[in-house]
């Protein structure tokens, strides 16, 4: 059996997880105060040149909020205590050194104390089983950002398969999701002179042969969505101009983005050349090359090509899908013969492989030389199936992992069998397992606790949101905590996109946060993935409101059972979460004491001009429509910020590197509090992009500003900012 998975289609919204954050004595800034009440049309928005992110004068500020923000929470005599614990953890030579399977050996991407931007390295697996791997550098990217005086972060290697030699590496300055792109040898550990370069910008390459890229980048004027993708896709020979390359596939500036892609099999042959369109952030139109012309194929918008196994194309689908009278349900995994739909792509006879059984969902799938296996959540718990093509027939069988937690590919071999399973829960180090296809997995490496988890507790309860709704949630208790609604409680959530978020090992919040008596909470509202595309679809556009109400009924649930109150309740997300966030403390001013709101979007009025926002229309709608600037004008915190209001001192954390959610969000929200008088803390990482700091260093620092930010408002005496 021969698989192969196609990753690149997947679009995913990411977000920072288990970081923390307090206020400040907001500013008087008369020329921003005359206008804080002005109608919130882009003309009269008195912070709008908050929005050019390196502008001078943009700049300037925030060098003057961050100075703030250094002076009070980094002055705290806690500071240096926890950043020092967090950078312990971060550049621990003890944690499991995660790995990809490679045709050289066993590869990792390295951080730590002597490699702050990271070094990039292989071993060979009889080394790896060892408690001290002998490594052997490929890429090191201090040296690299040393020679040529650049803020490098890596961003990837894609290589050409099966042999894996030549490789286009990706290169981020200061953690963009743009990038650089050159082609790197792996045998002689070099870049290759004169070889394949791309400059900075979003999209990608595949490799057809070691001669020729499909590249889908900014060509210049026309190329760009109004998302600010590519739309168009290049065959680039080497020996010639970019310039000249020519145009194979061609999408609409209306898409999100566009491009064709490779279909590969598990040997590394090219089986088939597809294009998509976006045409929401969860809608694509997808298209089969056949001889020079593209065939549209006639599947749902919400699904999309899952791979190629032993002889099959596969499909996920996140809606019902009818063919020739058979219904596969949402959430499915259909299979067709792959010669029979490449000759016809709309033709081809259908079957089912895989339909989830009521609360579980698929989160994708990996791959080794003689089978597939598909990570599932069953009630947000993890378990991995196992697949094979065998006598005509679709079998599966459980892979035997620990239950009750957090499961995974870590990694996988198409050349062989071999395959890494991740193990993990709040309370729990994470554990790394092996198999090399002849036997059940067995433990290969543990990562040591760091933080004392004796007595501490997980529960998972439900909320009932405003809709009558069960929305699930986990409490993780410390040590000796009385229901009394005393306990400093974190609420963390995302509920956007799709995205689930599950149990994982807590790390630097058990150390910095639980061990000092704090609770932690994880919501698993609608919008999220965590049961699937329904729990998504149910609330996106005109009813995303539904995702704001879930987290604000777990957050009342929380004070209902005295595990908090709103004098102890902190809560935090970033990204789509920051946004959650937002329209939590702006709802409900008086349910919370600490909002942590980290590379938010907040102007919802205005998302789509701001970066690339125009890409996330799908989840929120068009606010220059009227009838979906209705639905989103009633939660757009920006506007929700008015000077009547007695809010929870928020803390916004945004990165001035950020391509993806631009930090004029955060900005914004930030200068009105301040026009306005009220307490805030704003701090804009300089460097380190959507994901945050470039190295452990700067990590740690945001990680400790939070926690003392947490601990002032939720912990101290007296619940937070003084006015006096």
């Amino acid at each position: 059996m021969k698989t192969n998975t196609i990753s690149a289609l997947a679009l995913a919204a990411a977000m920072a997880a288990q970081m923390g954050p307090q206020a400040l004595r907001a500013q008087e800034t008369s020329t921003m105060a005359e206008d804080a009440e002005a109608p919130f049309e882009s003309e009269n928005d008195p912070f709008i040149w908050l929005e050019e992110a390196r502008s001078v004068p943009a700049l300037s500020w925030v060098r003057s909020e961050n100075e703030r923000v250094d002076q009070t929470l980094g002055e705290d005599p806690r500071f240096a205590e926890l950043k020092a614990e967090a950078l312990a953890i971060l550049d621990s030579e003890d944690r499991i050194p995660y790995v990809s399977f490679t045709p050289h050996g066993l590869m990792n991407f390295w951080q730590d104390a002597n490699n702050p931007k990271g070094v990039l390295r292989l071993t060979t697996l009889d080394s790896y089983r060892t408690d001290d791997p002998q490594w052997e550098t490929v890429l090191d990217i201090d040296r690299l950002a040393r020679e040529e005086g650049r803020e490098w972060v890596f961003a990837g290697f894609n290589c050409l398969p099966p042999e894996g030699n030549r490789c286009m590496v990706g290169l981020s300055d200061g953690g963009k999701d743009a990038n650089e792109m050159r082609e790197f040898d792996v045998a002689t550990r070099q870049f290759v002179d004169g070889g394949f370069r791309l400059p900075e910008s979003q999209g990608g390459v595949s490799w057809i042969d070691e001669d020729t890229l499909l590249v889908s980048r900014d060509f210049g004027e026309g190329t760009l969505t109004e998302s600010l993708y590519p739309y168009t896709t290049r065959l680039w020979k080497r020996g010639t101009a970019i310039e000249d390359a020519p145009e194979i596939f061609r999408g609409e500036p209306s898409d999100v983005s566009a491009g064709a892609i490779l279909l590969r099999d598990s040997t590394g042959t090219v089986q088939a050349r597809a294009a998509y369109r976006g045409l929401s952030f969860h809608e694509r139109a997808y298209y089969l090359q056949q001889g020079e012309e593209w065939t549209r194929l006639d599947m749902p918008e919400k699904s999309g090509l899952f791979g190629i196994v032993d002889g099959h194309v596969l499909f996920s689908t996140d809606v019902p899908w009818t063919v020739g009278g058979t219904t596969f349900p949402a959430d499915s995994i259909v299979a067709a013969d792959l010669a029979e739909w490449k000759a016809d792509p709309n033709g081809a006879a259908k079957s089912l492989v895989w339909a989830p059984a009521e609360r579980q969902t698929k989160q994708g799938a990996s791959i080794t030389a003689n089978s597939m296996f598909v990570n599932l959540l069953d009630n947000v718990r993890g378990q991995v199936l196992k697949f094979d093509y065998e006598d005509g027939e679709w079998t599966s069988r459980r892979v035997a992992l620990p239950d009750n937690a957090t499961v995974g590919v870590a990694a996988s071999d198409n050349e062989s069998d071999r395959i890494m399973y991740s193990v993990t829960d709040f309370l729990t180090p994470s554990t790394l397992y092996y198999s090399d296809g002849s036997g059940a997995p067995e433990v290969l490496k543990t990562s040591p606790a760091r933080f004392s988890a004796e007595g501490m507790k997980v529960e998972q309860f439900e909320a009932i949101s405003k809709d009558g709704t069960r929305i699930p949630y986990f409490v993780v208790k410390p040590e000796g905590m009385t229901m009394d609604g005393t306990t400093p409680t974190l609420l963390s959530g995302y509920g956007g996109f799709q995205v689930p978020r599950l149990p994982g090992y807590l790390g630097t919040t058990g150390k910095l946060w639980l061990e000092r008596g704090g609770a932690y909470v994880l919501g698993n509202m609608r919008g999220g993935g965590e049961f699937g595309p329904e729990w998504h679809q149910t609330a996106i556009r005109e009813n995303k409101q539904r995702t704001w109400d879930d987290f604000i009924a777990i957050a009342e649930d929380l004070v209902k059972r005295g595990i908090t109150s709103p004098q102890h309740l902190g809560i935090q997300g970033g990204s789509q979460g920051g946004l959650l966030v937002g329209t939590a403390f702006t709802q409900r001013p008086d349910l919370y004491n600490a909002a942590i709101v980290q590379i938010p979007l907040f102007d919802m009025l205005r998302y789509h001009e701001i970066g690339r926002g125009a890409s996330w229309i799908g989840e929120y709608g068009d606010p220059r429509i009227a009838e979906q600037r209705a639905w989103i004008e009633p939660y757009s915190p920006y506007q929700k910020l008015t000077q009547d209001t007695d809010f929870p001192t928020p803390f916004y954390i945004t990165s001035t590197a950020d391509d993806r959610t631009h930090p004029a969000h955060g900005r914004k929200a930030a200068a009105r509090m301040s026009a306005q008088g009220q307490a805030y803390y704003y701090y804009e990482d300089m460097t380190g992009g959507h994901s945050g700091g470039v190295d452990n260093d700067q990590r740690a620092k945001l990680l400790a500003l939070q926690h003392v930010y947490l601990m002032q408002q939720l912990m101290d005496e007296g619940g937070g900012y003084d006015e006096e």
